[in-house]
């Protein structure tokens, strides 16, 4: 399959997964692949499977080339500590994330000047419930389950803020996600024009992941499926051949 090809990965483990996608663009020609289509299944309540060991190494890896970890990734896509610290109290989480949200951009303010995903998600900036799309999507499917189901789905991208004339923007590379509720289980669906594999896709699986467990809490379902299309997939800003990339290499191929 050469990268220009679509390149489809369904697994029980993200870890796997993950691996999957690097190591068909290390192992190919050119620097992406275009489209990626990432679908997991196999959580345990609601928790998606890890292989620790590639994410150790992902992270090392990520650390020795001053990128951001897994875990801060994945937090811009759902803040999991400040869900653990609301006690599971879904108004709670988002007062309190709004509330601190200054500090959260302080935290990396070159990448995070433009917003967070979490942030655009509610506190989009119009739209019903004051902006809160997810709060709109829970309390619209708790009041008539059988609404349609175009209905939950929530924009990240906003023309009015993101059509810059910028060579490159570092957000937001989300568009879109969308809740598919069936029977008693949850499908959340999301769409990235662009995607970073070794710098963010990781924490982005992982993130949309916790996301798609918080929703499936709240509307009363089982967390059961991620599906993540990718248009353009990149190696990110890294060579292929650089030697820090070696342990992770091993590591990920060991696995899969």
């Amino acid at each position: 399959m050469s990268n220009s090809s679509p390149f489809v990965i369904e697994e029980t483990n993200l870890s796997h997964a993950w691996s999957r996608a690097f190591l068909h663009v290390i192992d190919n020609p050119g620097k992406n692949v275009s489209p990626l289509l990432i679908t997991l299944t196999g959580f345990t309540n609601g928790m998606v499977n890890e292989d620790r060991a590639i994410r150790d190494a992902l992270d090392n890896c990520l650390k020795s080339n001053s990128e951001q970890s897994v875990h801060t990734v994945a937090n811009t896509i759902f803040p999991a500590s400040y869900w653990q610290r609301s006690k599971h109290d879904r108004n709670k989480l988002f007062d309190t994330y709004l509330k601190y949200f200054p500090r959260i951009q302080a935290l990396a303010p070159t990448k995070n000047h433009r917003g967070l995903y979490f942030e655009r998600l509610i506190a989009f900036g119009s739209g019903p419930k004051n902006g809160n799309q997810l709060e709109y999507i829970i309390s619209q499917y708790k009041s008539n389950p059988s609404f349609r189901k175009s209905m939950f789905q929530a924009s990240i991208f906003d023309p009015a803020r993101d059509h810059i004339s910028a060579a490159q923007i570092p957000f937001p590379c989300l568009q879109h996600v969308s809740f598919i509720p069936q029977e008693n289980s949850l499908t959340l669906n999301a769409f990235y024009a662009t995607q970073l594999l070794f710098n963010k896709a990781y924490g982005n699986y992982l993130g949309l992941c916790r996301l798609g467990d918080f929703m499936a809490h709240e509307m009363g379902l089982s967390f059961e499926r991620m599906n993540c299309f990718v248009g353009v997939a990149k190696i990110g800003k890294i060579n292929k051949t650089s030697p820090t990339l070696e342990p992770l290499k091993e590591v990920a191929r060991q696995a899969v």
